[in-house]
């Protein structure tokens, strides 16, 4: 059984950000900008943001956090998100999800220029990838591919099961794996909360994305020999035993799925630390577009 350790290849990609970054500069070019924007204070986010903060200075990037206020209007944000648009320092932004539930999300993410979307959520941004047109890809599932891809797993021609239909995650994989690409021409199924005979499907597969949300769901009785695990849930579940009085679990059953698994991803450690990483490497191809 191989880790597909996503701390090491995100620290990899951040080294090579970094050496761009540095060629741009001393050859005069701009350096890159990105934004971020926090309504509220979820924990979770607030920690998010912050990691994508020291992961700029890492890199050699500028920048910028907008933190607003739990009760922040919709037309608020909506003019915080026009400023952003039109600042021609700003390479790219993101807002960071989930938002406050007396403002629209999908409204929000529409309202983000195309060409500053590194969160790869616009319409326009997911139909080019759709049509396998270049474009910024959703982080987490860029990341997802770029770990395939570095760790040489072989995809082409193989049965892949996506747990979960989200836009941010299961939908955009299934694409990505399916298009002619290092890291696809698979076979592509995708699984949800309606599916049937779940447990039969999965253990035909020959790699699974688990990408629901639910603690360790995926147990090893429901996998075969051999199989690729790519974990995408993280959840923090009460833990006496621990320090902190919690500890995080993926969608995986990590103790009993990784005995038979060819390749897995941790977590903490696996596909987290990756989706950053993409961040970092869609606003570099933001600032150089520009």
């Amino acid at each position: 059984m191989i880790l597909l350790d996503g701390k090491k290849t995100s620290q990899d990609i951040k080294v090579e950000i970094a050496q761009a970054v540095s060629k741009i500069k001393l050859e005069g070019g701009k350096t890159p900008h990105l934004a971020a924007v926090l309504v509220g204070s979820n924990g979770a986010s607030m920690t998010y943001v912050g990691a994508k903060v020291k992961a700029c200075e890492f890199v050699g990037f500028n920048s910028t956090l907008i933190d607003l206020p739990e009760e922040t209007l919709e037309e608020e944000l909506l003019n915080q998100i026009d400023a952003l648009n039109t600042n021609d320092d700003i390479d790219g932004f993101i807002v960071q999800l989930p938002l406050p539930k007396h403002i629209d999300e999908q409204k929000i993410l529409m309202a983000v220029h195309p060409d500053k979307d590194v969160d790869g959520f616009h319409p326009m941004n997911v139909g080019k990838m759709a049509l396998d047109v270049p474009t910024f890809l959703p982080a987490t599932p860029f990341g997802i591919m770029e770990l395939l891809e570095r760790y040489k797993v072989e995809t082409s021609g193989k049965n892949v099961v996506v747990i979960g239909r989200s836009h941010i995650v299961g939908r955009p994989i299934s694409i990505l794996m399916s298009q002619k690409r290092k890291a696809g021409d698979a076979t592509v199924t995708i699984a949800h909360s309606r599916t049937k005979n779940l447990t039969k499907i999965t253990r035909e597969a020959d790699i699974i994305v688990a990408a629901l949300g639910i603690p360790e769901f995926l147990t090893g009785d429901m996998v075969k020999g051999g199989v690729t695990i790519i974990d995408v849930g993280i959840t923090r579940v009460d833990d006496a035993t621990k320090k902190r009085g919690f500890r995080l679990a993926g969608d995986v059953h990590f103790e009993s799925v990784s005995a038979k698994s060819a390749y897995i991803t941790p977590v903490p450690g696996g596909v987290g630390p990756m989706t950053i990483a993409m961040l970092l490497k869609n606003t570099l191809l933001a600032c150089s577009r520009r």
